[in-house]
């Protein structure tokens, strides 16, 4: 089962740029956006009242507070800097090639924020994954020499503020159902865009089919499946193994480029291909071990006793 939601993941995760690259060609990025979240936090919102209150039980104001916080670094953040820097011309290669640094950065941070021991092995596998994102993405990034050199720093911003995401989630101590989650991350990116399209002028949509075609590729295969999949993923994983599968989003994305848009499939993509498959399984085929460090978690507050909330949980990276 884990190993179906991983694929499942890579494939729904790195369709994300191909939908991107799809919608920037009729639309801006805040427009794309705008149109992906306001429909579908609709939708969510009447779902969430024809649920009742039961999956909002429990819950206080800093709860759901700190679940937008969340959505607004994981969605709005992350996908925006993502939707920019390949509608200034970095290639959706290149992004997915910064995006797949995110590993290192969250491996880097796991242990002394989250108390996660990473192995030697695991950070092995590391090294690997970034080594075949960059055999990926090489030749990609020299032809783009005509795109200004801080548009690279769009999309490496873009990783930082998915990494303060997933890192805020893992150190909640609420337990939050992905329904309940997911609807305020989309209401709060829905509430984001909107306000920034209509700031700008530009929430008017485009008449062309090919740009609701690109919305609706984005809503069900990039919203529900890879986005959905990551935080599933990441309860069942652990952060650190759900960061390595990032490493495959890059060769990913280019074989969804060399099929939808027949961008060249070189040889070097298919070795950092394999060298990225090499690195998802040296990492999950780590030996696990227990956390090292004990004592008071950081992100503890004082909460009064019998108030609901369930004590901060210490995940560790497990194979």
């Amino acid at each position: 089962m884990n190993l179906l939601l991983s694929v499942a993941f890579v494939l729904c995760w790195s369709s994300g740029f191909v939908g991107a690259k799809l919608g920037t060609e009729d639309a801006g990025a805040v427009t794309i956006l705008m149109w992906r979240f306001l429909p579908l936090a609709a939708v969510l919102a009447v779902a969430a009242l024809a649920l009742g209150r039961a999956s909002w039980r429990g819950l206080t104001a800093r709860d759901l507070g700190r679940q937008a916080l969340i959505g607004l670094l994981s969605q709005s953040g992350y996908l925006l800097t993502v939707y920019w820097a390949i509608q200034l011309g970095v290639s959706s290669g290149t992004t997915a090639l910064i995006d797949g640094t995110q590993p290192l950065v969250a491996g880097a941070l796991a242990g002394p924020l989250l108390r996660q021991y990473v192995s030697g092995r695991q950070w092995l596998g590391l090294c690997l994954g970034l080594a075949g994102v960059a055999l990926v993405t090489t030749a990609d990034a020299g032809a783009n020499s005509g795109v200004a050199w801080w548009t690279y720093l769009v999309p490496f911003a873009g990783m930082l503020s998915l990494v303060a995401a997933t890192f805020l989630e893992q150190r909640s101590r609420t337990q939050v159902t992905p329904a309940v989650s997911m609807t305020v991350h989309c209401v709060t990116s829905a509430l984001v865009f909107t306000g920034a399209a209509l700031a700008t002028g530009s929430a008017a949509p485009p008449s062309t089919s090919s740009f609701w075609i690109a919305i609706g590729w984005l809503v069900t295969l990039s919203t529900f499946g890879g986005y959905g999949l990551y935080w599933l993923v990441l309860r069942r994983s652990g952060v650190t193994k759900v960061n390595t599968l990032m490493f495959l989003m890059a060769p990913v994305t280019a074989v969804w480029g060399a099929a939808m848009f027949d961008e060249p499939f070189t040889p070097q993509t298919a070795a950092g291909l394999a060298v990225s498959l090499g690195a998802v399984a040296v990492v999950h085929s780590a030996s696990p071990r227990a956390p090292q460090a004990h004592g008071h978690h950081p992100d503890e507050d004082q909460d009064e006793p019998g108030d609901g909330r369930r004590s901060p949980t210490r995940v560790t990276c497990r194979s």
